[in-house]
């Protein structure tokens, strides 16, 4: 089913009833538990479907992770190391039962920065000492990323292979191809419904196809 050599990586930040305060434009990625519950239903036994969790809400845990063990999926949950522990946010604790679970751990930075405009003492804080504070807390060695708000430029890419980043991942969209160090997600979105979960899932034409890698391509050289 899909495309052949390629994948869809879909993204969720969060679901229900949020327990912070959301930042301006968040709530647009804010999905119900029945939402949710839809995406994983249509996703079960896709193996061209790879599920990821941005921005470490407290949903992640409290949520998430009991359905897909429900359904027998696996996920990688992309967490902010600076921000564990806060009010709506997924604790260390929360974080190494996610492992437990079975789930990956990558890093989504430190603080939810743009890192296209962040200067070199911020770098370090999102790019090396997010790292180690969750290679520390789950046992294992944390490498690949999620960028935060998808914001990347040839600057922010040759920063994360600097710092020695093994798959970056961003939120331009679209099917990405197997094996490839920059990944494609798409993020679930408020108003999705089954329709919007069919069309996501569907194989792309080959003009949509050539938008999004225009796009992609952009992005690699800007800066």
């Amino acid at each position: 089913m899909g495309s052949v050599g390629t994948v869809i990586n879909l993204t969720v930040h969060g679901i229900g009833r949020p327990e912070r305060e959301l930042d301006p434009g968040e709530g647009d990625t804010w999905v119900s538990v029945a939402q949710f519950e839809q995406v994983l239903d249509a996703v079960v036994g896709r193996e061209d479907v790879r599920v990821t969790f941005d921005d470490s809400n407290s949903s992640d845990l409290e949520i998430a992770l009991p359905r897909l063990l429900e359904r027998g999926l696996k996920a990688e949950f992309f967490v902010l190391a600076g921000l564990l522990g806060r009010p709506g946010r997924l604790t260390a604790d929360g974080v190494r039962t996610l492992i437990k679970s079975g789930m990956r751990v990558g890093s989504h930075g430190w603080a939810h920065r743009d890192w296209r405009r962040i200067d070199n003492e911020q770098a370090v804080e999102e790019l090396t000492d997010a790292h180690r504070t969750l290679t520390e807390l789950t046992g294992r060695q944390v490498s690949r990323v999620a960028i935060p708000f998808g914001s990347y430029d040839r600057h922010v890419l040759r920063r994360l292979r600097r710092a020695g980043v093994t798959r970056a991942f961003t939120s331009d969209g679209g099917r990405a191809r197997r094996g490839t160090w920059l990944q494609p997600r798409t993020s679930l979105v408020r108003h999705l419904d089954e329709s919007w979960t069919r069309g996501v899932l569907r194989p792309p034409s080959a003009m949509l196809m050539a938008r999004k890698l225009a796009g992609r391509a952009v992005k690699r050289v800007r800066g």
